[in-house]
């Protein structure tokens, strides 16, 4: 994926999340592609992606259309996708991780590290971040080598907000974003150093407690602790 999809992808997301595209609403690569100021190449590429993501569905006659979702269906698919990851986790730590993918998994920490070294969020930082984060998972659940884990996974990640790609987080706060990115990636470290030592009980627990914060960030009534203003990205959560 290069780097004007990535952006693409991002860009087009956060429009979606923050109502700018409602449910229901058509999608066309040129009227999109004229919005966000770049070429129809990238945006062609970035609609099936985001359709795969469960945050746009095929139209009947051409194009896409946003897809809405109930709370229920959005809270269940975070949860189910932390069940799964967990259970990939755990299952790599108990046959004892590679030391492949250790090393690709040391390289996925210090590329977030220098993300947050930065000390703050640029779209630039947030993109290589996704990408980052995505790796980070996909790697784990191709060690469990359980080709029924990952189709679960797969199928369960078209519900919007439920795959590792589809990071919700919260642009009208940039503090609270870096700070979500920083609290998610010291989980990763924890999560990598669970594995190092074959802690298939702890890596389990850490992959589902690593869904909260998507939850928490989505700020839909009774996932957090903290009255919050409900943020527009819930325009297609009914």
């Amino acid at each position: 994926m290069n780097g004007h999809q990535t952006r693409a992808i991002v860009r087009i997301r956060e429009m979606i999340l923050r109502g700018e595209l409602g449910p229901g609403e058509r999608v066309a690569e040129a009227p999109l592609a004229e919005r966000l100021g770049m070429s129809r190449t990238p945006v062609r590429q970035a609609l099936p992606v985001l359709a795969q993501e469960g945050l746009l569905a095929e139209h009947q006659t051409r194009g896409y259309v946003v897809r809405g979702f109930s709370t229920a269906d959005v809270l269940d698919a975070i949860d189910l996708r932390g069940v799964l990851e967990g259970l990939a986790a755990r299952r790599v730590a108990e046959r004892g991780a590679s030391r492949t993918l250790l090393q690709a998994l040391r390289v996925c920490l210090a590329e977030g590290d220098q993300i947050l070294a930065e000390g703050h969020v640029a779209d630039k930082f947030e993109a290589l971040y996704v990408d980052m984060n995505v790796r980070f998972h996909q790697l784990i659940v191709a060690e469990c080598r359980s080709p029924i884990i990952q189709q679960a996974l797969e199928r369960n990640a078209r519900i919007p907000f439920a795959g590792p790609q589809a990071l919700a987080l919260d642009k009208t706060s940039l503090e609270r974003m870096y700070d979500t990115m920083a609290y998610a990636h010291r989980q990763h470290h924890c999560i990598v150093s669970a594995l190092e030592r074959g802690e298939s009980s702890r890596v389990e627990a850490l992959m589902r407690e690593h869904t909260n914060p998507v939850k928490e960030n989505l700020n839909i009534p009774g996932t957090s602790e903290e009255p919050r203003e409900v943020k527009p990205h819930l325009a297609l959560v009914r």
